[in-house]
């Protein structure tokens, strides 16, 4: 259960932090617009109508504005640490190739089953006193 909640904490606010609120907020908005389009005209219409940018709603416009705050917005630097940026090169590794060892002939000694190296079981078994 613990578990649980913890992954759905960390989706949720990776959700968060993605933006895709704002997505789910668009949705409702152009719902609603459907809807209320869709009251009084085909349903063709109503669509062309909730997707036409000159007929924004105040949901609408207000994910437009959100977006584009966040968009211009820059990272937060967290205290004490530089805003300087770090370049790091990689250098490309070298090619390591791993190659079976030789095979190396059997021996009679090895052919033998393993069951044949086992002592017989006693005979008969032993009792529980």
């Amino acid at each position: 259960m613990r578990q649980r909640v913890s992954l759905i904490l960390a989706l949720f606010a990776w959700l968060l932090a993605t933006g895709s609120h704002l997505d789910v907020v668009q949705t409702v908005g152009w719902a609603r617009m459907f809807a209320s389009y869709a009251k009084t005209m085909p349903l063709t219409e109503a669509a062309r109508l909730t997707f036409v940018s000159d007929n924004f709603c105040e949901v609408c416009t207000f994910v437009q504005t959100s977006k584009q705050a966040r968009d211009g917005q820059a990272a937060p630097v967290p205290a004490g640490t530089s805003s300087t940026k770090v370049i790091l090169a990689f250098q490309p590794s070298p090619v390591f190739v791993l190659s079976a060892p030789p095979v190396a002939p059997w021996r009679a000694e090895d052919q033998i089953a393993d069951g044949a190296r086992r002592s017989a079981p006693p005979t008969p078994p032993p009792r529980l006193a």
